[in-house]
């Protein structure tokens, strides 16, 4: 085998095991794309998995210093089309590969690195926060999902990132009492942690609500081969939503709401009949 060819195999399978130790969701949704595009994706999550990880994770260690390092790393990545990190190769090549915005990944990284020392939001920086953290990571993914093709981007561009933007706040409420316990985080503007009551939390629902029935526009929208994928991560997520809306606000700030993983293959099944049948 050509050793280039096998050194980009292996740092795809990197992404391949990142993606499936640390999110069983996003997982399973990806094995509902079609086989082509499988790989891109995983790349894509393992690239924003390990930045997420710098920033939330290495308590031990510099993390302010590792992360300037990560940037500069992916920085050479791309502009080199080669890295020893096997993560930012197979990043690097997706990137190339499907032409993906250089100004997507710069606002991610800048999103990532407010987590560093920005403790709470306002409505100006909280909807900043949103487009690196989510927003961008659904376009970047929206760009392989339409095999490159600009013009068919530009058309599901708004319901692709009113589907990232719904599942970071869904993540931002179901980790509440963690982002603010361990880490003294408040992501929502204006938001009282003492105070958090049933108000406040339909409050933050509605905006939710409203995201994703725009969000679900776009994906019927999608082509054959990613939509099946998109629906049962979309699935998947207003189950979450759905099971934190029955709960009342103090449940919220006790416990982080999960959904078992027998239920989630449930939901998988459930979401590829209802594709094959043309349900959606």
């Amino acid at each position: 085998m050509d050793p280039m060819k096998l050194y980009d195999e292996v740092c795809q399978a990197c992404s391949v095991l990142a993606t499936k130790s640390y999110s069983t969701s996003f997982s399973m949704g990806i094995r509902f794309l079609g086989a082509p595009l499988r790989q891109p994706i995983y790349s894509i999550y393992g690239f924003v998995r390990f930045a997420d990880e710098i920033v939330d994770s290495f308590h031990h260690a510099d993390k302010a210093l590792l992360f300037e390092r990560f940037k500069q790393d992916t920085e050479l990545a791309l502009n080199e089309r080669i890295s020893l990190n096997p993560i930012l190769h197979a990043f690097q090549d997706v990137y190339h590969t499907y032409n993906l915005d250089k100004r997507h990944v710069d606002l991610f990284l800048r999103s990532m690195e407010w987590d560093l020392q920005k403790l709470d939001y306002d409505r100006k920086g909280f909807d900043e926060y949103i487009v690196g953290s989510a927003e961008v990571v659904g376009l970047m993914c929206l760009k392989v999902f339409v095999n490159g093709d600009q013009a068919e981007f530009e058309r599901l561009v708004p319901f692709a990132e009113r589907l990232g933007a719904a599942f970071q706040k869904i993540n931002f409420l179901r980790d509440l009492k963690a982002d603010y316990q361990e880490m003294g985080r408040t992501y929502f503007p204006g938001l009282d942690l003492s105070n958090f009551n049933e108000e406040t939390k339909k409050r933050i629902e509605e905006e939710i609500d409203a995201d994703f029935q725009e969000a679900y526009k776009g994906i019927i929208e999608l082509p054959r081969s990613s939509r099946l994928g998109v629906y049962v991560a979309y699935i998947y997520y207003q189950r979450l939503f759905q099971k934190i809306r029955s709960l009342p606000s103090h449940r919220i700030m006790e416990e982080r709401i999960r959904i078992p993983n027998s239920h989630k293959a449930t939901l998988a099944i459930s979401s590829y009949l209802r594709h094959s049948l043309n349900l959606l």
